[in-house]
């Protein structure tokens, strides 16, 4: 029989992890980051070159991810012992402190969330959870073992998350940088015909056409 993947779906409660062990002790999540964003990110193995270049990474941008009230969290099916070499290891060989907590995940753990795939042994996934203050997953990004993450683009996602949350708009590719539009945000389009030519006649923001019409942050 097809082992079953369970993936966590956009919009959904994120599964409840409740007594994990990890590197900062027993935690519950995401019972224990309401009120936070949380970015949750599970890596193959310990001392690895690829995990070990992304936790450095991951470190590097701790105050930026605390600036937008969002925690990190490691994870892999390492036991609790192996993380905590491993980042003794980064410290003493590095110079770099990690800070933030690493799960010690079993596989039933790693199974609830989709980490554990049937063709690539017992090493976990290089994914990526991005998730609110209410606990819902809001962005979900894998990546294959060989391919190490880019730290910027999920403090983009994050940032962005919050902007549209905020301010009821969306993003545009590449932003704050984007070809057209530069770091405007987009007017969702208008529903119905009236607004449709409300928009092209509206000096509130600048149209392409009806279905097309960006501003500045407000």
């Amino acid at each position: 029989m097809d082992q079953k993947i369970n993936m966590p779906l956009l919009g959904d409660k994120f599964a409840e992890l409740k007594g994990v062990k990890t590197t900062h002790g027993v935690k519950n999540i995401p019972e224990d980051y309401r009120g936070k964003w949380f970015v949750l990110f599970s890596h193959p193995a310990d001392f690895t070159p690829v995990c070990t270049t992304e936790f450095v990474a991951f470190q590097k941008r701790v105050d930026e991810f605390k600036a937008l009230n969002c925690e990190l969290i490691g994870l892999s099916v390492d036991q609790v012992f192996s993380h905590i070499k491993w980042v003794e290891w980064i410290r003493e060989k590095l110079g770099v402190e990690i800070t933030f907590p690493i799960i010690a995940a079993n596989d039933d753990i790693a199974n609830r969330i989709g980490l554990l795939h049937p063709g690539k042994g017992s090493n976990t996934v290089r994914a990526v959870f991005i998730v609110d203050p209410e606990g819902i997953t809001r962005a979900v990004i894998y990546y294959p073992q060989e391919i190490g993450r880019n730290m910027d683009e999920i403090v983009r996602a994050v940032k962005a998350l919050q902007i549209s949350d905020e301010e009821k708009v969306a993003i545009p590719a590449g932003w704050p940088e984007n070809e057209l539009i530069g770091d405007e945000v987009i007017i969702p389009p208008a529903t119905d015909m009236a607004e449709a030519k409300k928009r092209l006649e509206s000096d509130r923001f600048e149209c392409y056409d009806w279905w097309f019409c960006h501003k500045k942050r407000s």
